[in-house]
């Protein structure tokens, strides 16, 4: 067996390792490194080159000399396959880093989508998507579909918008103009002062089961994947179990799962979620097929406790499984261009059992991961950074979704009259209802105030993008 150096026993996670489909590189957040010395510098720099040359999926296409005296960020991109890589990516503050991945952050507690307020002006508007439950910005009593016009008094523009929306993380104000649908108008401007606080996002957003004639429709949002709200604790799992206990018992006869604001996270949560919606899957069937470089596979290969059994994963058997509930063996799954990672990996794990039918935009298009490598109790480099390792595969060798997957009724939903999610006239539920039942049901307004999307706040956050793929037992393979 090929030895890897002690020096990796420092380097790699002390509790697990935890893969990352991870966000585009123009989305990170910039480290500030300029004060390092060059000594410095070239401290992290050799610890950033140790792993990737060993780690990085394209390994063999790492630069002879780079440059090891540039700041690290910088140091890093010079190693990236920029032709094939697009993700990989860097921060300073790995501790930050792990706590965004189990829904930790310091905000406001809202999520929105950016669009160009008209094309004949440069302005740029906020509207909040989600308000998080016990928020400040619900106790501001913000709501879905308001539209954010100014950040601190200041008028969001082409040229500003990026720099504001990185200001709230801090205490800010926003003035913005409420929704008020029934009466089919936004009212007039309104200010919210919001106080940041660190916060934990539950995933499980909200789930209730909607009868119309002889359908029970399960309708389940669900944010990000997440086991818990720390790597040890299985507290969100254990919600999505009984979501769909609740679903099972109730006698749902087909299941809306809504992803449109999913830009992924853990593996272990993406194989629960669909373990309880695939048809007929059990622990015998293959859920996952992993794909490394020539070193790390072979590693894995030959390392008696593991061997090649160990690059696939299977389902769970689930007490609480709806599969052989659903009409036609249909799965609808709502969908946004920020439907990521590992909501696609959900999606393409389950199309060889059932029929998975999309509503909404074409899904981001992810299907490489990345490995979460830091250094812990080191004053001198506190980075994490997250490399291209892995290309998975579904029980049927498919991968072929590295554009998205495209949906079968298309619809990019930007107006910004919308209704609150689970309201049957809501635009993207309401379609995948009238598929379900023939009936129209959607809001009249859906068509009203189409707006040019630029982007969305899942953009910004590190969990965005991501596939945390379950490999706890690997370092037995690595580190020695």
């Amino acid at each position: 067996m090929r030895y890897i150096s002690s020096s990796y026993t420092r380097y790699l996670l002390a509790i697990a390792i935890v893969f990352l489909l991870a966000t585009c590189k123009d989305d990170e957040v910039e480290p500030s490194n300029t004060t390092a010395t060059t000594e410095e510098n070239e401290y992290v720099n050799n610890w950033i080159l140790e792993n990737m040359k060993f780690w990085y999926l394209w390994n063999d296409k790492i630069p002879a000399n780079p440059d090891q005296t540039k700041a690290p960020a910088d140091f890093f991109e010079s190693l990236l396959y920029t032709s094939e890589d697009r993700f990989s990516w860097i921060q300073e503050n790995y501790q930050e880093l792990l706590n965004s991945l189990q829904g930790v952050s310091k905000e406001g507690g809202y999520e929105y989508r950016l669009y160009r307020e008209s094309s004949s002006n440069s302005n740029v508007i906020a509207q909040i998507v989600y308000i998080k439950p016990s928020s400040p910005a619900e106790q501001a009593g913000l709501k879905r579909g308001d539209v954010i016009t100014h950040i601190n008094d200041q008028q969001m523009t082409l040229s500003n918008y990026q720099t504001l929306i990185g200001s709230i993380g801090a205490n800010h104000t926003l003035r913005y103009r409420p929704l008020l649908i029934e009466e089919e108008k936004f009212d007039t401007e309104k200010t919210a002062s919001i106080t940041t606080v660190e916060y934990q996002e539950d995933p499980n957003y909200m789930h209730t089961v909607i009868e119309s004639g002889d359908h029970k429709i399960g309708y389940f949002v669900y944010n990000f994947f997440a086991v818990g709200p720390t790597s040890t604790s299985t507290t969100y799992d254990d919600e999505m179990e009984s979501v769909f206990a609740d679903f099972k018992s109730q006698g749902i006869t087909d299941l809306v799962l809504d992803l449109r604001y999913n830009s992924g996270g853990s593996e272990t949560s993406a194989n629960n979620l669909a373990s309880l919606i695939g048809t007929g899957v059990t622990s015998s069937n293959v859920f996952l097929k992993r794909e490394y470089n020539e070193d790390v596979e072979n590693e894995i290969i030959n390392d008696a406790s593991m061997g090649e059994a160990y690059l696939t994963s299977n389902f769970k058997t689930k007490a609480s499984n709806v599969g052989s509930q659903l009409q036609n063996s249909r799965l609808y799954v709502l969908a946004s261009s920020r439907t990521a990672s590992a909501s696609e990996l959900v999606i393409n794990a389950l199309k060889p059992y059932m029929d998975v039918f999309i509503v909404g935009d074409t899904t981001y298009g992810k299907n490489v991961g990345s490995i979460s490598l830091y250094k812990e109790n080191d004053s001198k480099n506190t980075w994490g950074m997250q490399p291209i390792v892995v290309k998975v595969y579904n029980s049927l060798n498919q991968s072929d979704y590295s554009k998205g997957f495209v949906p079968n009724i298309l619809n990019v939903d930007n107006s910004l009259y919308i209704y609150p999610l689970g309201d049957t006239r809501e635009n993207l539920l309401s379609l995948a209802l009238q598929q379900i039942t023939g009936q129209a049901t959607g809001g009249r307004l859906a068509n009203r105030e189409k707006k040019q999307f630029i982007g969305s706040s899942l953009d910004e956050k590190a969990r965005g993008f991501t596939l945390n793929v379950d490999q706890v037992d690997i370092k037995k393979v690595i580190v020695h």
